[in-house]
């Protein structure tokens, strides 16, 4: 059973603690309205549901919510921070946003300067999973409640952050190694190269994990070369160039820990006359519309949709919270593999 948190209970703990020395997420849909009598609708009360159909409109005015990013290098991102923002201002809720531009101790700064401009809500994509610990404990000795976005950090949900919003990033891993499996059956050898995301945070070794020992249930699938690609495409570029010249034609499929890396794989194979595709096989974890166009021109296997749009999912959770309304303390948001069986229905929402 999912562990649950009363939100206001967990801020009344955080205040006494000061004091005293954690292809998207399922929301619920609100409760059918009960209908109202002919009779009683002749009065003036029948005016009310209208009224509270724009109050709803508003429901998060009068609340301040912070987000802070961890960069902008890619569309994922990009988009995660619109979707968070277009709904902050559809509901009337007054967003303050910081970027720490892949700055691990910038971010832990941002977080410690939010706090002292005391929102109802923290919401946090923090960029590693390990040194986020000073930024928490600020919010938690202020008694603010904190969300982690996409990314979980070391800590406790519930203790050290209320609850964490984002992907299977463990899942995600595994169904890319599904992929190339699906593809090159259980009996040829296969080598297979592996470029990962940003050391030390939870997707990296997340996806990395999910792949290797779903991989492993294999004995004809060998990882011949792990190397990092910072989710950037021309550092994942950089990275697999340096693969080729040491291994050359013994390399049949990459992983990308994201389509950024992906894609960066698929410009260095083909800078080196290797038809990505055909010679190898990639998949990617993303959605990005760029690996959807490299789906549909056969240069990759598949990619697996890691939403970006938590936007209305988040400002639900920051209104429960405000109420004092119990939440999980992890909410999963679901993916799907896109590949070329669903590709071109997919692509009109692509990012």
């Amino acid at each position: 059973m999912k562990k649950k948190i009363v939100a206001g209970l967990l801020t009344a703990v955080m205040l006494c603690a000061a004091g005293c020395g954690n292809g998207g997420v399922t929301v619920e849909e609100p409760a059918a309205e009960t209908a109202v009598p002919a009779e009683e609708a002749a009065e003036p009360e029948a005016e009310a549901p209208a009224e509270d159909a724009a109050e709803s409109e508003n429901a998060g005015s009068g609340m301040v919510v912070a987000f802070s990013q961890m960069e902008m290098n890619n569309a994922w991102r990009v988009a995660e921070t619109g979707s968070i923002q277009d709904e902050a201002e559809k509901r009337g809720v007054e967003l303050i946003y910081t970027d720490a531009g892949g700055d691990t101790a910038k971010q832990v700064s941002d977080v410690e300067d939010i706090v002292n401009q005391k929102p109802d809500v923290i919401m946090m994509a923090p960029r590693e999973y390990e040194g986020m610990a000073p930024a928490l404990e600020a919010a938690k000795a202020a008694g603010i409640p904190v969300l982690l976005l996409d990314r979980e950090t070391a800590g406790v949900a519930g203790e050290d952050y209320l609850a964490f919003v984002g992907a299977d990033f463990y899942w995600e891993g595994q169904e890319c190694a599904k992929k190339l499996v699906e593809r090159f059956g259980t009996d040829e050898e296969v080598n297979v190269v592996q470029i990962t995301g940003t050391p030390g945070s939870s997707v990296a070794i997340d996806r990395q994990k999910g792949f290797e020992e779903e991989l492993a249930k294999y004995d004809n699938f060998n990882i011949i070369a792990t190397q990092n690609g910072e989710f950037t495409r021309s550092i994942a570029q950089d990275a697999m160039a340096n693969i080729i010249q040491a291994n050359g034609d013994k390399i049949n499929a990459v992983y990308g820990h994201d389509d950024e890396c992906a894609i960066g794989a698929i410009q260095a194979l083909k800078a080196a006359g290797m038809k990505p595709g055909e010679d190898v096989a990639v998949v990617g974890i993303g959605g990005f519309k760029d690996a959807c166009v490299c789906i549909q021109n056969g240069e990759m296997d598949g990619t697996v949709l890691c939403s970006p749009w938590f936007g209305p999912t988040v400002f639900d959770l920051c209104e429960k919270i405000v109420a004092g309304e119990e939440i999980d303390t992890f909410i999963v948001n679901p993916g799907y593999m896109i590949d070329s069986s669903n590709v071109d229905e997919y692509i009109p929402d692509a990012f």
